[in-house]
């Protein structure tokens, strides 16, 4: 352990030693959850004197509890295809914000929905990686201001009676008292937060459900296998995340009985003012309810309870079925549960410094300023989830992937009132603004989860210009004294992401614009820049058009949605994103190479701004810290690039020449076939002529032969024709001389006479 936490043991061991005594700190952060410990990072890395009080035995006490049946329903992606921990945290909304690059939620779970028990294992590991400093076991019971600033404004009384003094006091309880609604027989109705988890204790039961948020929809969903039929009821419909853009609403990973009702498998929901019905046993002819173990709960109207009743027994003339026999809640319950969520525990404050309730959320959570001050109570700040009233169902900051950024935005308000320590800005050239602003735009989490809540704001100043990020954006008629920058005459443009107003179906064909032309009616989020001339006013802030985050202005540009999220398009998002900038700056932003600066310098009095800043200070590029580290990254991976794209020439080529010559050996082979072939034919023709040649010149010498023969043999010829072989004036080597056949060749059969010749005559 470090020499923080034996310190801090220490004060606890003299705490308990002396019982009752005086703490004095600057700052008292109330709450040891994850809004909590996130402050006690930033006032510990800078040096603050500060004190985490929590009154458990240990962190993040309510998760040890809720959700009750121990799914979030906070997403946990840990793969994203990115090395970049700025980017990364757009889709990790469980880790806290830190230097530890280490200090990630994934550590403790890989869950795409983590288990609840991960969250104290993470806040544990979160503290004891950065030496907080946290009491535990302190139930602070009081609270009360005192108009004495030199001793400590606020006095913190706990359980023992001892006192922590401070002069800032930083409320981070979360919320945990259950939200209860009185009407007659509430009494006769189960809370989520003591109903059974255990699905069997439903078996075959009809079960009702008040409420419709994720507690309610997360408790019918385990038991919808086991109860018989269950309904759930509230004075509104059912709201969806994917619809509204509101996490807070229901989430798909707790709406399955969206499908048993819409399927009509005994479930349901319904709509009805809790106000205005009534929870009530029937009355039976004995004038009492039974008390067997039947179904007992019914429901019924106000309106049909006799006045001035405030009994949970009803008579049958009582219930809604004798008045309209198709009432859907006509048949009885066995058990009634409470899911309404939580609130605000405003009871520990002492009347000198408890903050009114808010207007929104039906008072549950306190009002506050615009930068997350008590109202009416100044130096008792609220942070976490009981600070949502600033964004209810407007954004993510009752979550803890949303007020992780409020917070921060708390600290930076607190240096500049108290330690004179401007909000952090960075210094930029005008001509580095677009990129600055393409580089936020597709990396930065802040503006992404709280969106319409915390916007960037560029102040600019001619040439140059400073960058402030994440400044909530209701706030911004109190900018330069929230923030320690003050606004020039040349005005200033807030960078902020929202949604498009107009209502459509999200899942429809003609759900996104794509046409850049057309970005002011981009439905999903994208990037809107807003140019004021002069910072707008309080009064300007209670007159904003409906669904606007802020004044009408001088100037708006829309950039159109982009199904990436990236914002990168060159026609569609660059473009037009620099000629609003010139408009709003009256300077050419474009960049120029060296060979036109040289021109323009020649022939104009003010060359382009890029010329100014570059070339003519004989600078190819700007000199500026990281834009230099940003450019030699860029060149090494040009270099990289190159050396690659060089071995992929000298891949091709080699592959090329190695295809070349396989074709040139196919090609000769070929060549070579086709060469033997035509030989071989050749010199089959050659021996087909030879052969002819051959035989017509045996023949020739034959028939010369025949003839010689007949001419030296004179008396041949005679015997010939006396003996029937030739015909009589037939020359025996003419082409027409037939041989006669003497009858002794010819083979057996019939005759010429159709008789056959005797065997004597064959013999003959």
């Amino acid at each position: 352990m470090d020499p923080k936490g034996w310190s801090l043991v220490l004060v606890q061991l003299v705490w308990l030693v002396l019982g009752s005594s005086e703490w004095r700190y600057d700052y008292c952060v109330l709450g040891g959850g994850p809004a909590g410990f996130q402050m006690g990072h930033f006032l510990s890395k800078a040096q603050r004197n500060y004190v985490i009080l929590e009154r458990n035995s240990g962190p993040g006490s309510f998760f040890n509890k809720y959700p009750r049946h121990r799914k979030l329903i906070s997403i946990n992606k840990i793969h994203t295809g990115r090395q970049n921990r700025e980017f990364n945290l757009r889709h990790d909304w469980n880790s806290l914000l830190s230097d530890d690059p280490g200090l990630l939620f994934r550590t403790v779970s890989g869950e795409f929905y983590p288990p609840a028990d991960a969250v104290p294992r993470y806040l544990s590991m979160f503290q004891e990686a950065l030496g907080l400093k946290v009491l535990y076991g302190v139930d602070v019971g009081t609270i009360r201001a005192e108009p004495s600033a030199t001793a400590g404004r606020f006095v913190l009384t706990d359980q023992q009676g001892s006192h922590y003094r401070c002069s800032v006091l930083l409320v981070a309880t979360g919320l945990w008292v259950p939200q209860t609604v009185d009407f007659v027989g509430s009494d006769l109705v189960e809370g989520y937060e003591s109903v059974s988890t255990d699905p069997a204790d439903f078996r075959n039961q009809n079960v009702l459900i008040l409420g419709k948020g994720n507690s309610a929809f997360e408790t019918a969903q385990s038991i919808m296998g086991s109860a018989s039929r269950v309904h759930l009821l509230s004075s509104s419909p059912v709201r969806l995340a994917w619809q509204t853009h509101y996490v807070g609403d229901l989430r798909a990973v707790n709406n399955e009985l969206l499908d048993t009702y819409q399927l009509k498998s005994l479930d349901g929901l319904l709509e009805a003012g809790l106000e205005d019905v009534v929870i009530a046993r029937r009355r039976w002819r004995s004038g009492a309810a039974r008390a067997d173990s039947g179904a007992q709960l019914f429901l019924t109207l106000a309106r049909l309870v006799e006045k001035k009743k405030n009994s949970s027994v009803v008579t049958p003339a009582e219930l809604p079925g004798r008045h309209v026999d198709n009432f859907p809640l006509r048949k009885p319950y066995h058990r009634v549960i409470r899911c309404l969520g939580f609130r605000f525990n405003f009871s520990v404050f002492h009347s000198s410094a408890r903050p009114p309730p808010s207007h929104n959320a039906k008072g549950r959570l306190p009002a506050l300023t615009a930068w997350y001050e008590a109202a009416g109570t100044p130096g008792l700040f609220v942070l976490g989830a009981a600070a949502h009233s600033r964004d209810y169902r407007a954004s993510a900051g009752g979550f803890i992937h949303g007020f992780r950024y409020t917070v921060r935005a708390v600290h930076r308000v607190l240096e500049q009132r108290y330690h004179a320590n401007h909000w952090p800005a960075a210094r930029l050239q005008t001509t580095q603004l677009q990129s600055w602003i393409v580089k936020r735009l597709a990396e930065a989490s802040g503006p992404y989860q709280m969106f319409t809540v915390l916007g960037d704001i560029v102040l600019l100043r001619g040439r140059d210009c400073e960058y402030v990020e994440e400044f909530p954006l209701q706030a911004l008629p109190q900018f330069s004294r929230l923030s320690g920058h003050r606004v020039s005459s040349q005005g200033l443009i807030v960078v902020l992401l929202q949604y498009g107003q107009k209502k459509v179906d999200y899942l429809g064909r003609h759900r996104a614009e794509t046409d850049w032309t057309k970005a002011w009616k981009s439905n999903f989020l994208h990037p809107v820049l807003y140019y004021y001339q002069t910072v707008p006013s309080d009064d300007d802030m209670k007159q904003l058009p409906a669904g606007w985050p802020l004044p009408r202005p001088t100037a708006l540009h829309h950039m159109v949605e982009d199904f990436l999220t990236e914002w990168d398009g060159p026609v569609s998002h660059l473009q037009p994103l620099r000629r609003f900038l010139e408009r709003c700056l009256h300077a050419d932003l474009r960049a120029f190479y060296a060979e036109s600066c040289f021109c323009s310098s020649l022939t104009h009095r003010k060359p382009p701004l890029s010329c100014q800043q570059g070339y003519l200070k004989n600078q190819g590029l700007l000199k500026n810290q990281d834009f230099q580290q940003n450019q030699e990254h860029l060149q090494n991976q040009e270099h990289l690039q190159h050396q690659d794209h060089l071995q992929n020439q000298d891949h091709l080529q080699h592959q090329d020449h190695l295809q070349n010559q396989d074709h040139l050996l196919n090609r000769d082979h070929l060549l070579d076939q086709d060469h033997l072939q035509n030989q071989d034919h050749l010199q089959h023709q050659d021996h087909l002529q030879n052969q002819d040649h051959l035989q017509h010149q045996d023949h020739l010498l034959n028939r010369d032969h025949l003839l010689d023969q007949d001419h030296l043999q004179p008396g041949l010829r005679q015997h010939l024709e006396s003996s029937g072989l030739f015909q009589a004036g037939q020359d025996p080597g003419s082409p027409g001389a037939v041989p006669a056949v003497p009858e002794y060749l010819v083979p057996p059969g019939p005759s010429r006479s159709g008789q056959s010749m005797s065997g004597g005559e064959i013999d003959r």
